[in-house]
Formats: structure tokens, C-alpha cells, sequence
């Protein structure tokens, strides 16, 4: 039995049509999954920036036991606090402009308890406190794993961008509105070399 040109040319429309099916499909699920990917390393991210806010009150009361500690500098830990945790973004919604004002409340933190740590250092007694240096340390271990989580979420960003971006994925990407992804930067300012005198 000979097949016409006709239906050997329905047969090979419906076998790109097929193919192309499979492979957008594939193309799809690898965007969903990347974007997932995203999305938990993004909750590491805050997770680990709300265990820092959440040493905060204990350091904070601990401070305030010592006699004659400045007012101000609790005041302006408690302030920053309070708008770095106040700063919630959908992971859906990780653009520049919204990671941007996340990330700027919270380098406020870090620039309030930077100056905290500093006005401790006049106070040896404070220093001394077995409370106090274990949260110490604690806030120290939580900053080291901000650097890693902050770090580990561009990675995820940048693989997920970077799959969105590349041909035919970023057809896909289009119609079904994946969008890119932004990434933590360094603080401004921190490209150059701190002067040191002695």
C-alpha cells in the first residue's frame, strides 16, 4: 500500500507538531522548576535574616541592664529592627526595585547594630557578660550565613536567568510571563579599599 504525498504530509506536520509539544512541555517545567529553585533559596534568604532580627530583642535587653547605656543607640537598633522586618516581598515579585528596598532596610540593620557593637566596646563590664557574648557570637555565625544564603540565592537567580534568556526557552518564558529574576549587590561604597591609619 503506497501512502499519498498528502498524508505523508499530515504525518510529518503532526509529528513536528508532537515533538514541538514534548519539547515546550520540557521547556516549561524546567522554567517552573528553576524559578522554584529561586523561590526556596529566596526563603533561606529571609529566614536567616529573621533569625537575626530575632536575637535583636535579647541582645537589646541585655544592653539595656547595664547602667547608664546610651538611650540613642537602643532607640536606633529597635528602629531599624522594626523597618527591616517590615519590608516583606513575594518571591514572585523579585525585581530590582523591590530586592533593592529589602536589602536597604536591611544594610540599616546591620549599619544600627554595627554602631551598637562599637558603644559596647565602653563598657568592659557589658563585654565580660556570659549573655552577651553568646549572643555575640550568635549574631556573628548569623551574619556569616546571610553572606552564604545572600550568595547561594544569586547563584539559583543567575541559573534561572540565565535558562530564561537562552533560545527557545525565553519564548516559553514569554508566554507564559516568567519573568527575570534580581540579585543581591554589594553595598555602595564597599568596591573600595577601607583606609586604614594608625
Amino acid at each position: 500500500m503506497k501512502l499519498s504525498t498528502g498524508w505523508i504530509v499530515a504525518i510529518v506536520i503532526i509529528a513536528v507538531i508532537v515533538i514541538s509539544l514534548i519539547s515546550g512541555i520540557g521547556i516549561y517545567n524546567n522554567l517552573v522548576s528553576k524559578e522554584e529553585g529561586v523561590n526556596q533559596q529566596w526563603a533561606n534568604v529571609q529566614n536567616v535574616y529573621q533569625r537575626r532580627a530575632d536575637l535583636i530583642p535579647n541582645l537589646v535587653a541585655t544592653v539595656k541592664g547595664v547602667a547608664n547605656f546610651e538611650q540613642q543607640t537602643l532607640t536606633n537598633v529597635i528602629e531599624a529592627r522594626a523597618k527591616a522586618t517590615s519590608v516583606n516581598i513575594n518571591p514572585k515579585n523579585l525585581d530590582a526595585a523591590s530586592l533593592q528596598k529589602f536589602q536597604a532596610a536591611q544594610d540599616g540593620l546591620s549599619s544600627a547594630l554595627s554602631r551598637l557593637m562599637v558603644v559596647v566596646e565602653k563598657y568592659p563590664e557589658l563585654k565580660a557578660t556570659q549573655n552577651f557574648s553568646e549572643l555575640q557570637t550568635q549574631l556573628e555565625s548569623t551574619e556569616n550565613r546571610i553572606t552564604v544564603e545572600r550568595r547561594t540565592f544569586n547563584e539559583a537567580a543567575q541559573a534561572y536567568n540565565t535558562y530564561l534568556r537562552r533560545f527557545p526557552s525565553n519564548m516559553f518564558a514569554g508566554m507564559f510571563g516568567f519573568q527575570k529574576k534580581a540579585y543581591f549587590e554589594a553595598a555602595a561604597g564597599s568596591e573600595k579599599t577601607p583606609k586604614v591609619e594608625f
